[in-house]
């Protein structure tokens, strides 16, 4: 294999599939990515035989066909180091080259032969459509909302719950504490199945490879489901998963159907005052007081050694009844930056024991109140 590209261009892409590079294994093919070379593009691989990725770069200049082992570390490093526009890689049995303008990088070469194979999106019938630019706020506003504890016994909520029907796709994530819950629209194709019941959980790191691999707005990427495994296709790449085994909790059991009290907030003015009143927390503490009163809400915090804060925000269209709760400041701070360029967001509560939730169009944040 020979070829010339865009250094940036390779750059990102070897950044993109690296997420997918196992990180610990007892194949050490695995911790390689695979390139192929045609007459016309390059494509990168990468496994760790749960999570694959296929991803086409285009305007390559292919002066040999061919297949590569490549180590993502040392290259991107090289990548990441050199100042020129294009970089030359020549590969063979015996190693292989990287060439810069002022630079000769030599590295042994693999086995592309023993890399596993990585499923296409051909002959797939049944699937939806949705756009990219829907697609990333989607996941930008449910996934940060899953369990991301390294070792958990709870494996479920470690994925992210993908629903789809007739017209819409729902994505829900949760780590039993708070649980975001988001619909867009979708388009089916072939034969729609009814999901009620079933769990298709995709991986954090599925997800995240996903979601870095969006681009314009308007692009149509491609998802098929299955009982075992998922499929995503954009105009670059393509994401194969296993799905996460385990029953994701019943969350529609757990939303409050209508609670009697209801605020509308607006949305960077409550991010700044959360923020404000959360420079007082300590690692024991990680709590920040609401009180809710005609008119307005106030914050406070009190540290063991740190000291408190109180802060007050007007609610001039507020008019409901008193509600003392609690929350843990991040959980508040990071829902609120996904929906940065919302005005306005509702916030539904009953008193300071049970859940709120914070709603926004088709976009809803459940949060468990802190005990007082």
């Amino acid at each position: 294999m020979k070829i010339q590209c865009q250094r940036e261009t390779l750059l990102a892409a070897c950044q993109l599939v690296g997420v997918a590079v196992a990180a610990r294994t007892t194949k050490p093919i695995l911790s390689n990515i695979k390139a192929v070379a045609d007459a016309e593009s390059l494509t990168l691989m990468a496994t760790d035989l749960e999570v694959g990725v296929r991803y086409e770069l285009r305007g390559v200049q292919v002066k040999e066909a061919g297949e590569a082992i490549l180590s993502p570390s040392k290259l991107i490093s090289i990548l990441r180091e050199s100042h020129d526009p294009d970089i030359t890689i020549n590969s063979d049995s015996e190693g292989t080259l990287i060439r810069t303008t002022n630079g000769r990088f030599q590295m042994p070469s693999g086995e592309p032969d023993q890399f596993p194979d990585i499923p296409a999106f051909t002959g797939v019938t049944n699937y939806h459509e949705i756009t990219a630019g829907v697609l990333r706020t989607m996941i930008k506003r449910t996934a940060f909302a899953a369990d991301r504890k390294e070792g958990t016994a709870r494996w479920a909520v470690t994925g992210i719950l993908w629903e789809a029907e007739e017209k819409l796709a729902r994505l829900i994530a949760t780590d039993t504490k708070r649980l975001a819950l988001i619909e867009g629209p979708a388009t089916s194709h072939g034969e729609v199945k009814d999901v009620k019941g079933q769990s298709y959980l995709v991986p954090q790191k599925a997800i995240q490879l996903l979601e870095r691999s969006l681009h314009d707005d308007g692009e149509i990427i491609r998802i098929a489901l299955n009982a075992n495994e998922a499929m995503f296709q954009t105009e670059r790449a393509l994401i194969h998963t296993v799905l996460v085994q385990g029953k994701f909790p019943p969350y529609r059991d757990i939303i409050p159907k209508k609670p009697p009290v209801s605020v509308q907030l607006p949305t960077a003015e409550f991010l700044s005052r959360v923020r404000q009143a959360a420079i007082m927390i300590d690692e024991e503490t990680k709590r920040v007081d609401f009180k809710f009163e005609p008119g307005k809400v106030t914050l406070k915090a009190q540290g063991a050694e740190t000291g408190s804060s109180e802060v007050t925000m007007e609610l001039p269209d507020f008019k409901g009844a008193n509600v003392e709760i609690a929350f843990d400041p991040q959980y508040l701070i990071e829902m609120l930056r996904a929906v940065e360029g919302e005005p306005f967001l509702k916030l539904e509560m009953t008193d300071g024991q049970r859940p709120a939730v914070f709603r926004v169009g088709d976009y809803l944040y459940l949060v468990m109140p802190l005990a007082n």
